[in-house]
């Protein structure tokens, strides 16, 4: 059950949300791109945000131990529950993947106006654990999203003659939530090492 291969099979099943994930997503790095007024404020304020903690792990004694445990665990945590979030009619996945392409998006041009390099911003401070870690995102979400659908279609449906067939679904996505959520973790602690490490190290290099 917690094969990689079926992991694997698992996405096959969600290639729909999957790709509902990836548009939204970027969608969300479009809208960060050129926001202004009031969505500039939100996004300058939720940047602010991660400075702050950012300044507060330089504190420690053991500084990538300290960003190895905050980007582990919160990445991990946001991304299990996502999924199991989708409940809600697959809204707060919708939310999440927004937000987190917006920041992307607004984070990457307003470094480029301040003068950073482009190639900078991404191959040092995105790609190596960004490889990683966002595709993971995005299939968690996929998952939520995933799950909102079978609430709506479980609704639609109630009553009728599909009921039995809507509950086999239930049951065999159910089962793939707790693969994807395994592998999630696993690869996020992967993504969690790199950033901590690597991409730490290249982007104060």
């Amino acid at each position: 059950m917690l094969k990689f291969s079926t992991f694997l099979r698992a996405l096959g099943s969600i290639r729909g949300a999957l790709i509902w994930s990836i548009v939204l997503f970027v969608v969300g790095i479009g809208t960060g791109w050129v926001s202004t007024g009031p969505l500039e404020d939100i996004l300058l304020n939720q940047i602010g945000g991660l400075r702050e903690v950012s300044e507060r792990l330089e504190q420690g004694s053991n500084v990538q131990w300290n960003f190895f445990l905050f980007i582990f665990f919160n990445n991990a945590i946001k991304s299990v529950l996502v999924i199991y979030a989708g409940i809600f009619f697959g809204i707060l996945p919708v939310i999440f993947l927004l937000i987190n392409g917006m920041v992307i998006g607004f984070l990457v041009h307003t470094t480029m106006n301040y003068g950073a390099s482009l190639f900078d911003i991404v191959v040092k401070g995105l790609l190596p654990h960004g490889i990683i870690e966002i595709p993971v995102i995005i299939i968690a979400c996929a998952f939520g999203l995933r799950f909102g659908g079978l609430v709506l279609k479980s609704l639609i449906q109630f009553g009728g003659e599909k009921r039995n067939m809507i509950g086999s679904q239930w049951s065999a996505f159910m089962r793939t939530t707790v693969t994807a959520s395994f592998w999630i973790v696993i690869l996020l602690f992967v993504a969690a090492i790199i950033e901590s490490t690597l991409t730490y190290s290249l982007v104060r290099g």
